[in-house]
């Protein structure tokens, strides 16, 4: 049994573990983004399979920005109804960084299951769709691709020298990346001592894991030293970490120090197995939220190894981050119709998962 200051610590190690590892993840993504240009982002071939295929592929990307693009896309009139439908099933928002910090290897197996079931999903919704009276949607566009004037390659050439300097913002990125590196590397973050007689919340990363994310944060370091101002402040400060550390931060800490509690309180492996028609529905209905951070419950029930995966896998199909809240804003019928299909296909690949695995 463990005390209260000693579950609140295990659960700031771990939700200090995890964020920074999900930041370091998205900052390699918005690099990649801004490296590419976008071109990463734009390139759809002209078939109806096609669109579905990189749209699916755009959803499949972790966080929120492959989802982004595909609903301006979708707005635009580029891609069709069923490869939106596609890449709200293959995405799981934030908690795809969540997924790969705790259970890479299973994660990469979940994530290939809804990237499948989005294509096949888009390819009956847009082939037999008209017979079943799905209609295309017009709307306007959402500018939500996060690429600026600055970001031009035409901004780096001759004429167009990109600002450096150390702001403060720089600074503390630098400083913070720094001390994270040092916490890795020296343990600082690792499993308490009470880990093994205590409320078994196995969610820290395997050892071999520290070590890759510890590398991967040197090359963080490296790119906030040297990546331009515009770079650094609207890309890596307000879009990664002040967006995204206070809640991926506050979601993870408080369902840990919750789930910390309650496994001292009740058994809560042997309830879920008891429940799991419940539990698949009720993780499918929470997946109409248009938020990253509810469905981290999941996702942490999963690592700690107390939910099946069949339910992770009907959340990770319902729920999409915020991936389709520009389809909100911009259409409340291409929202309301494109989350009811997700629910029913998570309720019907859940289920049968679930039956498969009985």
């Amino acid at each position: 049994m463990q005390h209260v200051p000693d579950i609140l610590l295990d659960a700031l190690r771990a939700a200090v573990l995890i964020t920074g590892l999900v930041v370091i993840m998205m900052m390699m993504i918005e690099s990649l983004n801004i490296g590419s240009g976008g071109r990463f982002f734009r390139r759809l071939q002209g078939s109806k399979l096609g669109q579905i295929v990189v749209s699916a592929l755009l959803g499949w990307i972790p966080g929120c920005m492959g989802g982004y693009a595909s609903v301006s896309l979708f707005s635009h009139g580029m891609i069709s109804f069923g490869a939106l439908v596609a890449m709200l099933i293959a995405t799981a928002g934030d908690e795809s960084f969540v997924m790969l910090t705790l259970f890479p290897g299973k994660a990469l197996l979940v994530s290939g299951i809804t990237l499948a079931v989005g294509i096949l999903a888009g390819v009956f919704i847009d082939y037999a769709g008209p017979r079943i009276g799905f209609k295309p949607f017009a709307l306007k566009p959402c500018g939500e691709m996060h690429l600026h004037e600055e970001d031009a390659p035409h901004r780096h050439e001759a004429g167009h020298k990109p600002g450096r300097s150390f702001g403060w913002k720089r600074v503390i990125l630098l400083a913070g990346t720094a001390i994270y590196i040092a916490a890795l590397a020296f343990g600082f973050l690792g499993e308490g001592e009470e880990e093994d007689a205590g409320h078994g919340l196995s969610l820290l990363s395997e050892e071999w894991m520290n070590i890759v994310f510890a590398c991967l944060s040197v090359v963080m370091l490296g790119v906030t030293a040297f990546g331009t101002d515009h770079f650094v402040e609207e890309h890596l400060w307000h879009h990664v970490v002040a967006r995204h550390v206070p809640k991926v931060f506050a979601w993870t800490f408080g369902v840990l120090v919750a789930l910390g509690f309650l496994m001292q309180a009740v058994d809560v492996s042997a309830w879920i197995s008891a429940n799991v028609p419940l539990m698949i529905l009720l993780a499918t209905l929470i997946g109409i939220i248009p938020e990253s951070g509810p469905h981290l419950v999941f996702v942490t029930l999963f690592a700690s190894g107390v939910l099946p995966a069949p339910v992770l896998i009907a959340s990770c199909i319902s729920q999409d981050g915020h991936a389709s809240l520009p389809l909100l804003a911009e259409s409340k019928g291409a929202f309301l119709r494109a989350k009811a299909v997700n629910c029913i296909v998570a309720l019907l690949v859940g289920f049968a998962s679930w039956a498969l695995l009985m």
